[in-house]
């Protein structure tokens, strides 16, 4: 169970991971040592995967998201893994879902323009039969967050 000061730790780490160890035993009241066990505790117990950097899309000439969704009248197990292996190898795919409802697959896919997408359009449907794609182009950002709510831990 996590405790307020783990909280505190996800919290300042979610939005900063490159806080010095002091800075972030400060925010949390805490000596280093004792918030450097803690950090290493939350990592050993799968609370923090990774320690990433979030780039900047339009810098990087991916700006254009775009939600892409899978219906299949394949629901077999090799079907699948031959879809995974594609997506996979297909770095613009940035999220990838197997769904419940009308949609069976959904992705979120970043390209530099429309033309972009084409390619990859192109790319999964010439490599897999599906009974529909159907994809929305993102107009504006409204909310973005990596930060997970940390109230249900």
């Amino acid at each position: 169970m996590l405790d307020r000061i783990d909280k505190l730790i996800l919290l300042h780490l979610q939005r900063d991971a490159s806080l010095s160890l002091q800075q972030l035993s400060e925010l949390v009241h805490l000596s280093p040592t004792p918030c450097w066990r803690r950090v290493q505790r939350l990592e050993q117990d799968g609370y923090i995967q990774a320690r990433v950097a979030l780039l900047a899309p339009d810098k990087l000439n991916v700006g254009v998201t775009v939600f892409v969704a899978i219906r299949t009248a394949q629901h077999n197990d090799q079907w699948m893994k031959k879809l995974c292996s594609i997506v996979e190898d297909i770095p613009e795919i940035v999220e990838f879902y197997r769904m419940s409802g009308d949609t069976d697959y959904l992705m979120r896919v970043v390209v530099p323009d429309v033309s972009g997408y084409d390619r990859i359009y192109k790319r999964l449907v010439s490599s897999l039969d599906f009974a529909g794609v159907s994809s929305s182009f993102a107009m504006e950002q409204i909310k973005y967050t990596t930060a997970l709510p940390l109230d249900y831990a």
